[in-house]
């Protein structure tokens, strides 16, 4: 299993690249194989990894995730083979529908059928982003186009936690994203769905990207009652809401990678057994903390 980290946007001295091109920096220097940025209303995650990636050491860097909706999914693929020259490489894409909440109250677009989306966003970019021509008219979106951007071959991944996705990111793409999604979880639906789609499509065994909140400390029961309270949204929003039933989960602290650091270390190798083969952790700070990842 692979480790990553997930970036903060908290600017240093006022100035965001400089702090995330310092946190890639750190986190090659500690023997991390990746770093991972959200877009969310902050930074454009793909301009501001290119940004600040150009600067640091050469480890993986991806986005978890780029709403599809606000984008067409050949400017995503442009912008992404882009990023992926600019980085020799080193880019992953990672994609998701977002919430429902968020297309139609924020950016006033449909939700409806969000599975037939993601079909057709992913059978117009991948093939793009491998350097294909692409002859596509689909019920809500087409292409015809072939792009000439260097950084061809960027794995693309897929936020998917429900049956209908997982089997999309499996035969479509390269793996998924996770979010919010425990050991248990992963073992029984998220692993054998996403691993059955990948080999019936004849492809590669799937990237399992898992990413949760994680602190070492000396007081587990008090890190947890923070991370029910930093992370409160996620626990509300029913894709999430939907995985943490399904572990067995009150709040987003019951699924978060918490203690001494042998009980992070076992929590870890659970995951990995589970199927996950990047763990990406989201540090949150604790008092009694003697880490934060």
């Amino acid at each position: 299993m692979r480790y990553g980290i997930l970036l903060s946007e908290n600017a240093k001295d006022g100035d965001p690249i400089t702090g995330l091109r310092d946190q890639i920096a750190d986190a090659a220097d500690r023997g991390f194989s990746s770093a991972w940025m959200s877009n969310i209303f902050g930074l454009d995650a793909i301009a501001a990894l290119t940004a600040a990636g150009v600067q640091a050491p050469p480890i993986e860097l991806g986005t978890a995730v780029v709403p599809t909706y606000p984008r067409h999914p050949a400017a995503l693929a442009q912008q992404a083979m882009t990023a992926n020259a600019a980085l020799g490489g080193r880019f992953t894409l990672g994609v998701g529908l977002s919430h429902k909440v968020v297309i139609e109250d924020v950016y006033g677009y449909s939700f409806e059928r969000p599975g037939r989306h993601m079909k057709e966003y992913l059978e117009i970019l991948v093939p793009l982003t491998r350097g294909e021509k692409v002859s596509y008219r689909g019920e809500t979106l087409q292409a015809g186009l072939r792009l000439t951007t260097p950084g061809a071959g960027l794995p693309v991944l897929v936020a998917a936690l429900g049956p209908r996705m997982l089997k999309l990111a499996g035969t479509l793409a390269a793996g998924t994203v996770l979010w919010m999604t425990g050991p248990k979880t992963i073992a029984e639906h998220i692993a054998p769905t996403i691993k059955a789609a990948a080999a019936e499509a004849g492809r590669e065994a799937p990237r399992i990207v898992c990413s949760l909140p994680i602190c070492v400390t000396d007081d587990p029961e008090g890190a947890v009652a923070r991370a029910n309270e930093i992370f409160s949204m996620y626990g509300t929003l029913p894709s999430y809401r939907a995985m943490l039933d399904r572990e067995g989960a009150a709040g987003p602290g019951d699924v978060a990678v918490v203690g001494d650091e042998e009980t992070v270390l076992a929590r870890l190798e659970t995951l990995r057994q589970a199927g996950v083969t990047d763990f990406v952790g989201a540090p949150f700070a604790w008092r009694g903390a003697r880490s934060t990842c």
